[in-house]
Formats: structure tokens, sequence, C-alpha cells
């Protein structure tokens, strides 16, 4: 599909190489001409420390990998666009969400708890993230595809990853939150009983990556050109509806297809059936922070649609499958804290230590980047 342009399109686009018809080189721009053989001393000598060639393919090739991610290990992408469909100056500055305005944005999708190689379809959180290249910078909408979460302070974030992971002393069971230390930790987390009943309905095992509703999870705000804020809850609801499947389907479709979901995904952007979510938002008012029962900055409550409705403002088109899953999907870091003006943090205490981890996550001295416990 002929992707729609803009300056930032253009921009990012400037950052792709075609390699067709090009010599291989080094990374130093070397030409290779021959990827095969080192350089010896004579037809049955050693290896010449000499062969500059030889050591730049083996470098690249022990330090090409980057750590696995600690939660958000395995992930899905795919590149597409946001284009604004309402009036939302009175609310918010950012230039993205300008009624007509069409930015360019990457998803990536992930499962939480299992490690790079397991099952698409295990029982599980997934990840609903998505960056837009906007020409004011970059935003991350870190969000999942289940409204809540486990803890209301960032504290306990470690606590809640090291009991959802597999049990320390034989690594079992991968992929899967029903353990005893999973129950061992939720049974003393009280704060924790909202999302364990989404855990455990149909939402934890969607039918497709496109069939999966995505929110914020935390408050956050919008700021107008007058500096005025509006607390704002984030909605993708995909315009092919929420879909799962049953238990005893999902443990048939793991054995014979862990990547049900990847490949779901990738055929239909390949077969032109690009999936599309409208981007929706709950308004409050700043003013009315303390109106309700219940605490609009707690990550374990939801906003009842009935009360606050949700205003759909967009729509996402995912209309490109990444050529380099490594580059592009695999790299691709996601931090709450990259926010662009218009768009500001609450005082959520989950969000604010999310914001810290993310990008301390992010930080190496390491040739290769590690985005160990990021999206």
């Amino acid at each position: 599909m002929k992707r729609k342009a803009n300056p930032k399109t253009r921009q990012l686009d400037q950052h792709v190489v075609d390699n067709s018809q090009r010599i291989m080189t080094t990374n130093d721009g070397v030409p290779v001409y021959d990827n095969n053989n080192t350089l010896k001393a004579g037809n049955r000598g050693p290896s010449l420390q000499q062969d500059h060639i030889y050591f730049d393919k083996l470098m690249h090739f022990d330090r090409e990998r980057i750590p696995e991610r600690v939660v958000h290990a395995r992930g899905s992408g795919a590149h597409g666009i946001f284009e604004a469909t309402a009036d939302l100056s009175q609310y918010t500055s950012a230039a993205f969400l300008k009624k007509g305005t069409v930015t360019p944005v990457f998803v990536r999708f992930s499962t939480v708890a299992g490690f790079k190689g397991s099952t698409d379809l295990a029982r599980d959180v997934r990840g609903f993230s998505v960056k837009f290249y906007t020409e004011e910078g970059n935003y991350d909408l870190v969000g999942n595809n289940i409204p809540v979460f486990f803890i209301q302070d960032a504290m306990n974030f470690p606590d809640v990853v090291h009991a959802v992971k597999p049990e320390p002393n034989n690594e079992m069971p991968q992929a899967a939150s029903a353990h005893d230390t999973f129950w061992d930790f939720i049974s003393l987390m009280p704060e924790a009983a909202h999302m364990t009943m989404w855990v455990m309905s149909d939402r934890a095992i969607p039918r497709s990556l496109r069939m999966m509703e995505g929110f914020g999870v935390h408050t956050f705000k919008f700021v107008n050109a007058k500096g005025k804020a509006t607390f704002v809850k984030f909605h993708w609801k995909p315009r092919l509806g929420v879909h799962s499947v049953a238990w005893n389907e999902a443990q048939k479709i793991s054995g014979f297809d862990s990547d049900f979901h990847r490949r779901d995904l990738w055929e239909a952007i390949e077969n032109g059936d690009f999936p599309q979510w409208d981007l929706g938002v709950q308004l409050i008012p700043e003013e009315d922070e303390m109106k309700y029962s219940f605490d609009l900055l707690d990550p374990t409550k939801i906003v009842p649609e009935e009360l606050v409705p949700v205003q759909l403002i967009g729509t996402m088109t995912l209309n490109r499958n990444p050529e380099n899953f490594f580059a592009e999907t695999e790299q691709a870091a996601f931090d709450p804290g990259r926010v662009v003006p218009g768009i500001d943090l609450s005082d959520d205490p989950l969000l604010q230590g999310r914001v810290f981890s993310y990008l301390d996550t992010q930080i190496t001295d390491w040739v290769a980047p590690i985005f160990t416990n990021c999206r």
C-alpha cells in the first residue's frame, strides 16, 4: 500500500535503506569479495590475525543479540497511520490530535509473562503499545488489553513480575499465571482482585491481536494552549469487535501453531485486510477529581463508561509489516514518559514508577542496546 505522505513520513523514509543491487561491505563500508573463507598462511595454514573482514563478521555476530525483556518478551509489530477525526483544541494542544492530521505509528503487541519463545495463546495480559511519530517528537501510548492492573504502587512491580514468572525451583510453568507463587502473591494483595478477574476471563485469551481492545490503564492529562488540564483515559476500540477463544481451544491452537497471533496479524496485513482501531477518550475536568466514589489515580479501578462516556477522536490503521523483525519489532522500545506538548502525566504512583523504570532500563553502556524491562 502506498504510504500517505506527511513531513514526518518523509523524515522517517530518510532512514530506510534499500540494499538491493548493492555490494556487500564490512561495517566500515569496505567491499567484501569473499565472505566464506578466512585468510590463511598457505593452503592448510592457520588463519591470519590480519583478516579484518573475518573479525568484523564474527564480532558483529557475537554482539547481535540483545538480552530478552523481563516482561513483554514475546512481541509482534506493525506499521501504520493514525488520523485524528475530532476537534480537541479545547482540551489539548497536541499537534497530532488536530482534526485531519495523519501521523505515522508503530505498534507492538505482546504477551507479558512468557519468554520470547512461548506460545501466543497463553492465558496472559497483552501489551498494546503505540509509538506516534509526531511532528513535535515521539509519543508513546504504552498500554495493555485490560483496563486495570494488579497493583497501585510501582514499589510492588518487581514483586508481581517475580510472582507471575515460573516457579524458581523448576522453571515451570512457562507463560502461565495460575501457579502457586502467583496465588500466594494475590492472596496477600487484595487490590489485585479486580485484575485477577480479568486475567481469568476470556479477555486473557484473545482470538486475534486484531480483535483486542487497548487501554492506557493510567489516568493521564490533556493540557490545552492556555495551560488548563483535563484528566484523560485512553481506549482503543477494534473495528472487528472483541473476540476470544475458549480455554480448550487455546490449548489446541498452541499445540498446532504457537505463532497463531503473530501469523494472523502478518497475513492479514499482507493480504490487504488492514486492521483498524478507533481511539477513544474519557475526559474528566481536573476540578472533578474528588467527585467520584473511586480514586481516578488508582490503576486497579476503571472509570465506568456509563458515568464518563468514551468519545472517539481518531482511527489507527495498520498497513505495513516490518521488513526486519529484529531491527523494527525486537529493538523497539516504548516509554510512558515519552510525551509531547499537550499531554502530561498524572500523579498515579504506578505511572510515576513506570516513567522511571522504563527509562532506566533503556540506558546502557553496552555496544548493543538493552531493553530488558520495557515494551
